[in-house]
């Protein structure tokens, strides 16, 4: 399948290191010019190096922390300078730290506010102009599972990932006109390091071993096992390509299974 991709100027969030990069890398396969970002230009440099060299593809970068509102508008005029232009964007930012609603005071709440509702918006809020003179634009947002399924001490992700999908709806309505399309992408257990982190953590909480803790999560998942950033890739790629010509509005679960509501 011809996904249309050749030559798009593509910029993806986030993108050093997990999701991100596995999001990245399959845009650069696909012939895509990529522009990545995150906080830490060494770790865009290593992930720059790994992209193109699995891709042949050139990779541009920049650097830029989510929150920062200024730093959303460079990273974005700059993609649009060495791209010439922009045809996609991949929203995306680390996840906002773990714990129940009684752990959380005010500063936590404007953190998790911040680093993921407010980076969302602000991401497309600043791309709208350029995807609407390419003509007809994508957008993906990298969220989560607990968008349809509350996930167990992550009050914050829980809360703010279902405004990040609220905004996609609504969003679908408003920009259809200009023949954009923005939809939400939704990983379960994808085996990154932010999951072996959030593992240890619980570990270390419920003194039990990791290791009981992954069997555990895996018995959830009818696949039996945990998908692989490349699976995820794969699957945000098409959201964002031009072979997707009717899908928006939506959000696709990439859980193998592990989320059993409607």
């Amino acid at each position: 399948m011809d996904l249309g991709l050749r030559g798009k100027s593509v910029f993806v969030a986030a993108a050093s290191k997990g999701l991100g990069l596995a999001t990245a890398l399959e845009y650069a396969r696909e012939g895509a010019k990529v522009m990545i970002a995150s906080r830490s230009m060494e770790q865009l440099v290593d992930a720059q190096k790994e992209i193109q060299a699995a891709t042949g593809q050139q990779v541009n970068i920049v650097q830029m922390d989510v929150t920062v509102p200024e730093d959303i508008v460079h990273a974005i005029q700059t993609a649009v300078a060495q791209n010439g232009g922009l045809d996609i964007v991949v929203t995306n930012a680390g996840g906002p730290h773990g714990g129940g609603f009684a752990d959380m005071e005010d500063a936590d709440w404007n953190q998790g506010f911040e680093l993921t509702l407010m980076s969302t918006i602000r991401l497309i809020r600043e791309s709208l102009p350029h995807l609407r003179s390419s003509g007809a634009g994508r957008i993906v947002n990298i969220s989560s599972i607990s968008i349809k399924q509350p996930i167990e001490e992550l009050i914050l992700s829980n809360v703010f990932r279902a405004g990040v999908y609220a905004l996609t709806k609504s969003l679908a309505t408003e920009l259809a006109a200009d023949c954009i399309l923005i939809n939400t992408i939704a990983p379960g257990r994808i085996a990154t390091d932010r999951i072996l982190q959030l593992d240890g953590k619980r570990a270390q909480a419920e003194g039990i071993p990791m290791e009981q803790i992954q069997e555990e999560a895996l018995l959830q998942i009818p696949l039996g096992r945990l998908g692989t950033p490349e699976e995820f890739g794969k699957a945000a790629v098409f959201l964002g390509s031009f072979a997707n010509t009717y899908v928006t509005g939506q959000s696709l679960l990439v859980d193998g299974g592990m989320v059993k509501s409607l």
